[in-house]
């Protein structure tokens, strides 16, 4: 949800389903006139029914339909909304701030929908958990003040707190969803103490935990109930990786617990590396997670923490289920690609791969045929917009905007929305937005591949090793370039490297003798290269023949007419005149910038000094020879 001001009002920028099941309607929102000025942030109510945003003076509720104007609330810097489940009531959260006459701000207030009026306030300093949590039916809601779980029973908010249970070092609760609420009860490690999940049932609260966990490393949790409230996973983590092999903090492990306390067990992931993600199925019966170092490994698994399919790995740390549990979207967002892949949850095959770069949102629509794809400010301040897709992969809508901070698709009740075809439903046509995105977009020439070539032999005529023919012998012996692992007898076969000189390197004078002593770390060279010959399994040494100029001739007597050169194809000389030359160049642009004034270091004053002494020896080089 975004907490800065759009440019745009999103309600304009996002569109809205004409019939849920059918083709979208890509139309604004007709009868709805958007506000003058930024708004803050906006929300719906988990049936669709009722609308709200807010700016900087007011927040106004909107029957989602019609468009219909139902309240306009008079409170200013509201930074964030929330409904009730059935709708009945809206939490507006300020940033805190110091009163003139010293009294507690209450930043967090409860309003009527229906009448506006304000029921209930509290002082909420936090942004996180700030709101209220509330049953399915709406009769009773819990928070959490100072380790102490407060209940209310909103029809009666004047009757304050009508039970309360304190849980020493309780850092957050997460009530469950269901007919029979649970609260889950996170408190982090501390002092030596473990950390532990507790769940007490909401309706006899004062008694003890149902279930509870145990566990070492956490100080953080992430809690997600199943859909009908009877099973919980817990995903704790650290925010200090000790072992330095994250940012982002250590990942504890994944746990699996039942409401009831029947059940409780670690999830077994068979990859080292972190949690990226995890969800329920619609179908309480078995959730998703995707673990391990990238590339992730992604497993289906059932409410007994039993494998029932691996997806292998993939770039991804998102996962979706669509509303009917029927399609599955396992994405990488944020530093990853953008690659989203949806599979069919009934065969488990790949349905499609979407290119969905840069998303900073990503949403099922309610009939689960299309996703929402949005890039959002400040996350992303370019190519802000959202992208509609059809599950079977083409892209059916495109709508840009200059700044977007929010975006979501208008939500419907489980029971209203069409369950999913048998077959999965084919693509519509395209609105005309991807038509015109699509002509805009300029093709890019693909670059003809070639042979990679280092710096100091680009220019240079290639090595007869590059042009040799398939069927040409190679200096192996082998017709396709491989060495072989036996030569033939009396063959002595030698390794050449591409670009290296086709004849015998030179050798000067005593320079074997040196590097036997370097090898042998001996005096005389020749007799550590006795005492290697003795030893069991040496290789022999072999003599080269020097001739008077300090060149080694070949074994035909010959003497090579040409000058060595190294493997970047310049001989020695031209080699140092192109060393000196880059120095030069370097001195020249440091006094460059002494010109204008700036300030150099010891060691490049130093560089420039030795100018006259580089050009000296340039001088006295010949090129020519």
């Amino acid at each position: 949800m975004a907490s800065q001001p759009s440019q745009q009002f999103a309600y304009r920028a996002q569109k809205r389903l004409g019939l849920v099941g059918g083709s979208p309607n890509y139309e604004p929102a007709e009868n709805f006139e958007g506000p003058d000025v930024p708004a803050r942030t906006y929300q719906y109510s988990s049936d669709g029914r009722l609308f709200a945003y807010a700016i900087p003076t007011a927040v106004r509720i909107y029957q989602a339909e019609s468009a219909t104007l139902l309240q306009e609330l008079a409170i200013p810097n509201v930074l964030e909304l929330s409904f009730s489940p059935r709708g009945t009531y809206l939490s507006t959260w300020e940033r805190p701030a110091k009163l003139e006459d010293g009294a507690q701000h209450k930043n967090l207030r409860v309003f009527s929908v229906s009448t506006g009026e304000e029921l209930i306030a509290f002082s909420q300093k936090s942004l996180d958990g700030w709101d209220l949590q509330y049953t399915i039916s709406e009769s009773h809601a819990v928070r959490l003040v100072a380790q102490e779980i407060q209940v209310f029973r909103p029809a009666e908010w004047s009757k304050g707190i009508i039970d309360k249970l304190k849980v020493e070092g309780a850092a957050s609760i997460t009530l469950s969803p269901g007919l029979n609420p649970s609260v889950a009860v996170f408190v982090p490690e501390k002092k030596g103490a473990p950390a532990s999940v507790k769940i007490y049932n909401l309706l006899t609260l004062a008694g003890s935990p149902l279930s509870q966990k145990n566990f070492f490393k956490s100080d953080r949790s992430t809690i997600k109930w199943n859909t009908i409230g009877t099973h919980v996973l817990i995903l704790t983590s650290t925010e200090v990786d000790q072992a330095n092999k994250s940012y982002y903090g250590e990942t504890g492990g994944l746990y699996l617990l039942s409401a009831s306390g029947t059940f409780d067990c670690r999830v077994t992931l068979d990859k080292e590396g972190p949690v990226h993600d995890f969800a329920w199925s619609p179908n309480s019966k078995e959730f998703a997670v995707t673990y391990g170092y990238m590339p992730a490994k992604t497993t289906l698994l059932d409410q007994r923490a039993k494998v029932l399919h691996d997806f292998g790995t993939a770039f991804c740390n998102f996962i979706s289920f669509n509303p009917q549990g029927r399609l599955m979207a396992l994405a990488g967002f944020g530093n990853l690609a953008g690659k989203v892949d949806i599979y069919d949850r009934r065969t488990l095959n790949k349905v499609t791969t979407i290119d969905a770069s840069n998303t900073s949102h990503c949403e099922w629509s309610p009939d689960g045929r299309f996703l929402l794809t949005a890039t959002l400010s400040p996350r992303l301040r370019v190519d802000n917009g959202i992208k509609i897709w059809h599950c079977t992969g083409p892209l059916v809508h495109v709508q840009p905007v200059e700044e977007l901070y929010q975006a979501s698709w208008r939500p419907t009740l489980v029971d209203a929305a069409p369950p999913f075809p048998a077959q999965i439903p084919p693509a519509p046509a395209p609105s005309p937005s991807v038509n015109a995105l699509q002509a805009v977009a300029k093709p890019v020439a693909a670059r003809p591949a070639g042979a990679y070539r280092p710096p100091g032999a680009r220019g240079l005529e290639a090595s007869s090793v590059y042009m040799r023919a398939e069927d040409t012998p190679s200096p192996s012996g082998t017709p396709n370039g491989r060495y072989s692992r036996s030569p033939a007898p009396g063959r002595v076969h030698r390794r050449h490297v591409p670009g290296a000189p086709t004849s015998p390197s030179p050798v000067r004078n005593g320079d074997a003798d040196k590097r036997g002593r370097k090898r042998k770390g001996g005096k005389d060279g020749k007799d550590g290269n006795a005492k290697r010959e003795g030893e069991e399994g040496a290789r022999p040494s072999i003599e080269v023949p020097v001739n008077g100029s300090g060149a080694a001739t070949p074994a035909n007597g010959s003497v090579p007419s040409t000058p060595a050169i190294d493997a970047s194809g310049l001989d020695p000389i031209a080699k140092k005149v192109r060393n000196l030359n880059k120095k030069l160049k370097a001195i020249d642009e440091l006094k460059e910038k002494q010109k204008k004034g700036e300030r150099l270091e010891a060691t490049q004053l130093k560089k420039i000094e030795t100018e006259a002494e580089i050009r000296k020896e340039l001088s006295g080089l010949d090129i020519s020879s």
